[in-house]
């Protein structure tokens, strides 16, 4: 697949009205020097459709220091790319990295399959974060995450990250990532929440698919979910970049199945 077309670029998991989610610059062809083209791009992260058909779409991904494997992100916005263009079916597989991922259009997004959340709780001391005792728990959809409560969204928003100490507590915990949250939010959301993840080589994550999966299985195992509830919207409340992410799931006891994990794309610049 060829092109000489300059790269569209999309926000993903953009709230409403703008103001946030994850740019992606989405390139048509896979000719000429990929790292290069990424470099020039101006986003994060470039996305080069490389092949495509009924069933499957195949992806190069870079950011302006390389090659990157996989990315959520990445994938929504060549999706909704794709799906401009017309003849992309409403079920298909995404692949990137040497990985192949389930996708689906539902409910006006596309979205990803994050696979079961298992969920237990735990006892941690959080006092190197400053907070007091709250209701813990590690969740984990292919990698575990602590995930803890905090009283409001005012907490929430006010809780300033350090590195060494979120480290410090995932060490202790055997986790790789932390998930702070609390439930309800603006824009009629079901969880507010934030993530963080200096093992993971990030402080702070503006919008996470798999930790949200780690989330909703915590809401369902914690009974914090009406029963029948099967989907879920969360603002992730990263200072400066909202987002906005929506799960489908299935609730079992100690977590979710089924778990995916979507959110709005929109193109920037019309």
């Amino acid at each position: 697949m060829t092109s000489d077309a300059p790269p569209a670029v999309f926000m993903t998991f953009s709230p409403a009205g703008g103001g946030g989610g994850k740019p992606v610059a989405v390139f048509a062809g896979d000719h000429g020097d990929l790292a290069a083209r990424a470099a020039s791009a101006g986003a994060p992260l470039s996305v080069f459709v490389t092949a495509q058909d009924d069933l499957n779409v195949h992806l190069e991904l870079f950011t302006p220091q390389g090659r990157r494997g996989s990315s959520d992100s990445g994938a929504l916005a060549a999706l909704v790319f794709l799906q401009e263009r017309g003849g992309l079916g409403d079920a298909l597989s995404v692949h990137m990295g040497g990985e192949e991922f389930s996708a689906q259009w539902c409910t006006g997004e596309w979205s990803l399959l994050q696979g079961t959340a298992t969920v237990h709780e735990v006892e941690a001391d959080l006092s190197p974060l400053g907070l007091l005792a709250r209701p813990a728990w590690v969740a984990s959809v292919g990698r575990p995450n602590l995930v803890v409560q905090l009283p409001d969204l005012e907490a929430l928003t006010a809780f300033r990250p350090d590195a060494e100490a979120i480290s410090a507590v995932n060490r202790a915990t055997g986790t790789t990532g932390l998930v702070l949250f609390t439930p309800g939010g603006a824009g009629r959301a079901d969880v507010s929440l934030r993530c963080f993840g200096p093992l993971k080589g990030f402080l702070e994550d503006a919008a996470s698919s798999n930790m949200f999966a780690c989330l909703t299985g915590v809401l369902c195992a914690g009974a914090f979910l009406e029963a029948g509830v099967q989907i879920i919207r969360g603002a992730q409340v990263m200072p400066g970049r909202p987002a906005r992410l929506t799960a489908q799931f299935t609730p079992v006891p100690g977590g979710a199945e089924a778990v995916w994990v979507g959110g709005p794309v929109a193109r920037v610049g019309g």
